[in-house]
């Protein structure tokens, strides 16, 4: 029908068709959450990733003292990066300080080194001490973390030395002249380091940055290189050399498992303690030979506490106090002395330990309150075991009737009877013959032996 002919009838409403849209269960609201956080977390790793190609920077962390160990550890990171052709050798420094002939093996490693090597005290609280100063100065460039601190490179004595006044200045000019040497070669202030080392001057990280002893200051090492990328350095033969570190992939140089164990027996105090506890087990191997086991184990401490004295600058005088120690304490087990010698042992024991390390920093020397602990400890034992085993020794091992002269007895029989009668002395029934006739059940006392059998006498009462 056309309803547009009637127009004074209205249409019929259009039909009604309720129409819903399909609701979305919590589930696949979940997995739609879970889908878009993957794929964030997907592009950002993507993004964090270095583009291939990009240049290779080894890092190595050196965070203890300056000593041999250290320097083995930066010889194997550059040949590592020498060996891959890295872009750079990144060494982040947090060091006391150290000793001298390693901090100058290592600065001449990183002088000769064909890999640029970028030196940082990082992170933030971080410190590069006395030797550290000089291995910063060193590098081809010198950075530090905000929140750090660099200088005081004063050369020292062992801690408790003090040299006289010509030495001091030799040490002092000596030092002086090395850092000068390459601090010029860099471009850097060598008055200014001067002063770091007549003067023990430290500088912060913004000091350092403004007085021209560093290149520049960097919060993390992503900053750092990106910072670095396109600077142009000039290495110790003039030569110039472009860094290109953008996006450089970072490869930490991890301390194999014998430099964790060489920079662990670097220790003085392990060192000390192994020592003392392999001696003490040593002379229990001979005091109670045959056990074996406390034998060889103490050969393996005093073999390993040797070697970690090897590793660190030994004072000569206190080995001789050692051996005085030595000689005074067996000497005391010999000759009644009353404890003097025992004393004189031990305080040349105590005085010995306390500058066995020659350390110029208070890190590398040994713990006074462990060394004199130790000291009395063994000292106080050795005398008293030695005192023990030469009463050992002088009382003589008696066994059968020997040991049985002077004890009590009683008689058996009637002694008179016979020439040879059976007398009960410790629970044990032995022949027993006398000079006199003794009767059953009295009394006697053991006097001597021929034999197997006893002579006996009548036991005397005491008065």
């Amino acid at each position: 029908m056309n309803w547009s002919n009637c127009p004074n009838i209205p249409p019929p409403p259009p039909p009604c068709f309720p129409v819903s849209s399909p609701q979305k269960s919590p589930g696949y609201r979940n997995l739609q959450y879970f889908l878009l956080i993957l794929l964030l977390a997907l592009a950002k790793a993507a993004s964090a990733q270095p583009p291939p190609g990009s240049p290779l920077v080894y890092k190595l962390e050196i965070r203890d003292t300056i000593q041999p160990i250290s320097a083995a550890r930066l010889d194997r990171a550059l040949q590592v990066a020498r060996r891959d052709h890295a872009a750079a050798l990144l060494v982040e420094l947090d060091t006391p300080g150290g000793l001298l002939d390693s901090t100058r093996h290592m600065v001449g490693a990183i002088l000769t080194s064909p890999v640029p090597v970028i030196v940082s005290i990082a992170p933030a609280g971080a410190r590069a001490g006395s030797a550290g100063f000089f291995i910063l100065e060193s590098a081809d460039i010198a950075a530090m973390a905000p929140g750090t601190n660099a200088g005081a490179a004063h050369p020292v004595l062992a801690s408790g030395q003090v040299p006289d006044e010509i030495m001091k200045i030799k040490m002092e000019n000596d030092a002086a002249a090395f850092l000068r040497s390459y601090s010029n070669l860099r471009g850097r202030n060598s008055t200014l380091a001067e002063e770091a080392v007549r003067n023990s001057k430290s500088f912060s990280a913004d000091e350092a940055r403004a007085q021209h002893l560093i290149d520049l200051t960097a919060a993390s090492e992503t900053q750092l290189l990106t910072a670095l990328d396109g600077k142009s350095v000039t290495r110790p033969d003039k030569s110039s050399l472009t860094l290109h570190l953008a996006y450089a992939r970072i490869l930490t140089i991890e301390p194999t498992v014998r430099e964790r164990l060489l920079s662990l027996l670097a220790d003085p105090n392990l060192a000390l303690i192994l020592l003392v506890a392999g001696a003490l087990l040593v002379y229990l191997e001979f005091n109670t030979p045959g056990t074996i086991v406390p034998g060889a184990l103490g050969t393996v401490l005093v073999l390993l506490g040797v070697f970690s004295l090897n590793l660190l600058p030994i004072r000569h005088t206190a080995i001789l106090l050692l051996i005085a120690a030595a000689v005074l304490i067996i000497l005391e087990v010999k000759f009644a002395s009353h404890g003097a010698l025992a004393i004189a042992g031990i305080t040349c024991l105590v005085f010995g330990t306390l500058t066995l390390v020659d350390a110029p920093i208070p890190e590398m020397a040994v713990n006074p309150w462990l060394a004199v602990a130790l000291a009395l400890a063994f000292g106080s034992i050795t005398v008293v075991l030695l005192r023990l085993a030469l009463r050992a020794k002088r009382n003589k091992s008696l066994i059968g009737p020997a040991a049985l002269v002077g004890s009590p007895a009683i008689a058996i029989e009637d002694i008179s009877a016979l020439p040879i009668g059976h007398i009960l002395v410790q629970g044990e029934i032995w022949q027993a013959t006398s000079a006199v006739p003794l009767p059953a059940q009295s009394k006697l006392k053991v006097t001597g032996h021929q034999g197997d059998t006893l002579a006996v006498e009548l036991l005397t009462p005491d008065p």
